[in-house]
């Protein structure tokens, strides 16, 4: 079941109803209520792998409630080593198998010898990577005594398949969400309309802005051979707006439906396209995923202790390490090196944390130097998309080769090029609001303090329209595969 579809259109109504008609039955029985309908939710695509989530769930729980109970410290990492097994054990079979496979074969056939392994049609799990991620926080956290585990299995189990971000993230930590299943909910009408308000955003961001820009990236990418340097490049600003609109905007619809059963989840993405250097955009890029690298590997790794050859050696571990996340292609790990090399100058030269704040916090307009720094810092960004997108290594290089050739500098053209100036435009409405919001948690949350009530309702309408207007073949979320 996927955001922008009748399903979920008439899925989500049913559930909020019946959850906010038994909250004074008791806690137990809405987050029972949340389990059943995040079980219904993932298993609309494939029940199958509903035992997948089920067997980590209880795997995860009855580990952090014998880490409790446990104080030998061997006995204690046996049990985390377990965890860490059976949750990675389940995400390197589905996700990685067959990429190591043919890696295998391949460097023996390079080396001269024959060897016979076959590769197994596996079908990926929806949202293996994020929830994988969520429940081995948990058992960590648990581990480092940083948590208290849970008693209720109900409420862990509710917290390990919440269906608003199970399949796509955020990727919470259990010391956020899950205390928020042990303690009564009451509605608030203020939080639940901010909720509706960033889901309208969202389904904005989607269905406008991503899935009309995935139209001409895919006949680009998949045309390469045929079109200019230019093109090419105007290709990749599809594709990085494709993607940022998918993701972002997936992200905005879970924070606000998670809003209307009065839960909070963390922001994860704060307006990265404005960001001055590469280090503030992954700051600001899928925070969720950044921060938990940034606390379970690269600090355990020794972080930014030591030499500068250690914290360039964790750079480059992290930023490949999540290229790796991504998927099971070298196109993936190359643009998880690409962003690594992106990022050392600034690491070399202790400047990763200058940019901080919000750009022109406070003004209408950035500075001349700061409009240069954020359209350096897209350029960079789009050409490490191209990596993401191409289908391999070699299509990316020739991409890259073109658009580094004189073709550069001619006149983008291809095959409807007047739909393609609408969609254009589209995407400088999307960030002139982005930029209008950009000290906000989502670009439209505080237009009920800066307009009046029927610009308001003008504004909102004027979204619907965009969205009836231009809701063209629907496609499922870019992350749906990681």
């Amino acid at each position: 079941m996927i955001f922008n579809s009748i399903d979920f259109a008439l899925f989500l109504p049913i559930v909020f109803v019946i959850y906010w008609i038994i909250n004074n039955k008791g806690l137990k029985l809405q987050n029972f209520l949340l389990v059943a309908a995040s079980y219904l939710f993932y298993g609309w695509w494939d029940w199958k792998f509903l035992t997948l989530i089920l067997f980590s769930t209880l795997v995860d729980y009855l580990i952090a409630r014998n880490l409790k109970k446990e104080e030998n410290l061997l006995k204690r990492k046996v049990l985390l080593w377990i965890s860490i097994g059976v949750n990675l054990g389940f995400l390197g079979f589905f996700k990685y198998y067959n990429f190591f496979i043919d890696n295998f074969i391949t460097a023996f056939t390079f080396l001269g010898s024959q060897i016979k392994l076959s590769s197994l049609n596996i079908i990926l799990p929806v949202g293996i990577s994020f929830y994988t991620f969520q429940t081995l926080s948990y058992t960590i956290d648990v581990y480092k005594r940083k948590l208290e585990p849970t008693k209720d299995f109900i409420a862990f189990a509710a917290f390990v398949s919440f269906f608003p971000q199970l399949v796509a993230g955020p990727i919470e930590r259990a010391t956020n969400l899950l205390p928020q299943f042990n303690k009564k909910r009451t509605f608030d009408y203020n939080k639940a309309v901010d909720g509706l308000r960033q889901i309208l955003w969202g389904l904005f961001k989607k269905i406008v802005i991503a899935d009309n820009c995935a139209t001409y990236a895919n006949v680009i990418f998949d045309n390469s051979e045929a079109y200019s340097g230019s093109t090419l490049l105007l290709g990749a600003v599809f594709f990085a707006f494709q993607i940022y609109g998918d993701f972002s905007g997936y992200s905005d619809i879970a924070i606000g439906t998670s809003r209307l059963f009065g839960f909070d989840l963390k922001q994860n993405f704060a307006f990265p396209y404005f960001s001055r250097d590469m280090a503030e955009f992954w700051r600001r890029w899928h925070i969720s995923l950044s921060t938990w690298f940034r606390d379970y590997l690269y600090i355990p790794l020794g972080g930014s202790k030591g030499g500068i050859k250690n914290k360039i050696r964790n750079t480059f571990i992290i930023f490949i390490v999540s290229g790796f996340w991504h998927g099971a292609n070298w196109t993936f790990i190359i643009w998880g090196l690409l962003n690594a090399i992106y990022f050392l100058p600034l690491l070399v030269l202790k400047k990763n944390r200058v940019h901080i704040g919000v750009v022109a916090e406070g003004k209408c307009l950035p500075s001349i130097n700061d409009l240069f720094k954020m359209s350096t810092t897209f350029f960079l960004t789009s050409i490490a998309w191209i990596f993401f997108r191409a289908e391999n290594v070699s299509q990316a290089f020739n991409i890259l080769k073109e658009i580094f050739s004189f073709s550069f500098f001619t006149i983008p053209v291809f095959d409807k090029d007047d739909s393609a100036k609408i969609v254009i435009l589209l995407v400088l409405f999307f960030l002139f609001i982005e930029w209008l919001g950009r000290e906000s948690l989502f670009a439209i949350e505080k237009i009920k303090l800066r307009f009046h009530v029927v610009f308001r309702w003008v504004f909102y309408l004027l979204l619907l329209f965009l969205i009836i207007c231009f809701e063209g073949e629907q496609q499922e979320f870019i992350y749906f595969q990681f």
